[in-house]
């Protein structure tokens, strides 16, 4: 898809601005008009249409990146200064005052200043997608719309710390095997290639005869400690770019996300992370007032599995031409059936921002639930196989000494 820069003009003459994917031209216009939008001008934006993550801004690092976390803060101030009667520009003012990082600062500097000459906070905001998201933007032109900016910045400083938790709890399912593997292999080489060379010398001036398993691990050591090594991490580092390479194409996304979710164990807690996500956000997006086929669009966006991304992206589609969501949902068998049922549920209720909250706040419990058990079952696991390691190279240098023992009697 490509991305299309559209301006248009409010029912009460105000000057929006707004950037949609579509195929074509003629495909934006007719997304358009069933948001009801005469857009003014439209323009293709090719830089726009690059996948998140697809490219290198390096004034973000130096800048300083915008985290979740911090996102969720500066809504949680700023709702709380907008409801106790702060003028907004004062409040942007307070905030720029107190963010850490030069481009969440260099933002809010810019927004002041094109609010202060008549602009929207939803506009102004979308000057900066390096520093706000779709989410956060929808929400807060919702909010402004409205009239309720307090609070719509609440359910999104809600919302962003929910997501921010959800990642983390993530990050720690997945940091601590591989934290402690790292460990271990590292203790692995460093025993290998420093320790037993010094016990290889002792047992040729010993003389002893060397068991099998001792002959490999110094075999091991010898190759470790050639030129071979060099070739390896080589190797290993080669490898590791062409697959960052693959999966930067939508080829290589779609093949290796779609894979993730088959893995056991850590499919089942992505696939279950997703759909907290999901409902939360289309949730929340639901209570502020946006549009359905918008709030799936922005859902999609902040998908980071694209299997799910693109069966979000399906369903929006058949939802546009009056599909209910959890049939279409249902068709493409990325969400557990009990998240589909409980939405069409919501769906025949007419309940479905309070369906959709409960289906978020179960399966966040599942989340923390599963991601307490994957560590617990983990423990003991890696702890078998740091001992299994460690021991393997204690029992090569051990082994000959049963060889000398002999010799000397």
């Amino acid at each position: 898809m490509t991305a299309f820069f559209v301006t248009y003009t409010t029912n009460s003459g105000r000057k929006r601005e707004l950037t949609i994917q579509a195929d074509n031209p003629a495909s934006a216009r007719r997304e358009l008009r069933r948001r009801g939008i005469l857009a003014n001008t439209l323009v293709r934006k090719e830089a726009a249409a690059k996948p998140t993550g697809a490219g290198f801004d390096f004034r973000n690092l130096i800048e300083g990146g915008i985290s979740i976390r911090e996102k969720a803060l500066f809504a949680s101030k700023l709702s709380a200064l907008v409801d106790a009667g702060v003028p907004i520009l004062r409040s942007l003012d307070l905030m720029r005052t107190q963010q850490r990082s030069t481009l969440f600062r260099k933002a809010l500097t810019r927004m002041t200043q094109e609010v202060n000459q008549g602009e929207s906070l939803g506009n102004a905001m979308r000057r900066w997608p390096q520093v706000f998201d779709n989410l956060t933007i929808a929400l807060v032109e919702a909010g402004e719309a409205g009239g309720v900016l307090d609070e719509t910045l609440k359910r999104l400083a809600i919302l962003l710390e929910d997501n921010a938790k959800l990642q983390n709890q993530i990050k720690g399912a997945l940091g601590y095997p591989i934290t402690v593997l790292v460990i271990a292999i590292a203790v692995f080489l460093g025993m290998t290639i420093f320790l037993i060379p010094t016990f290889s010398t002792i047992f040729e001036q010993l003389g002893a005869k060397l068991p099998l398993f001792t002959q490999l691990m110094l075999d091991l050591s010898k190759l470790l400690r050639s030129s071979f090594s060099f070739f390896l991490v080589g190797g290993i580092g080669v490898g590791a770019y062409m697959a960052a390479r693959y999966y930067a194409t939508p080829t290589g996304r779609r093949s290796i996300d779609a894979l993730s979710l088959k893995v056991p164990l850590f499919g089942d807690l992505i696939q279950k992370t997703a759909t907290a996500q999901f409902c939360r956000t289309l949730s929340c997006l639901s209570k502020a007032g946006v549009p359905i086929l918008m709030s799936l669009e922005i859902v999609r966006d902040i998908t980071s599995n694209s299997t799910i991304g693109d069966a979000i992206s399906s369903s929006r589609n058949e939802v546009s031409e009056g599909v209910p969501l959890s049939a279409a949902l249902e068709a493409k068998r990325v969400f557990p059936d009990m998240a589909i049922s409980m939405m069409a549920i919501g769906e025949e209720t007419g309940e479905m921002d309070a369906m959709l909250s409960k289906v978020a706040d179960f399966y966040e419990d599942e989340v923390a639930a599963t991601v307490k058990a994957m560590t617990s079952m983990l423990e003991p696991v890696m702890i078998v196989l740091v001992g299994i390691i460690v021991g393997s190279v204690l029992l090569a240098m051990y082994l000959p000494m049963f060889s000398v023992f002999e010799h000397i009697r």
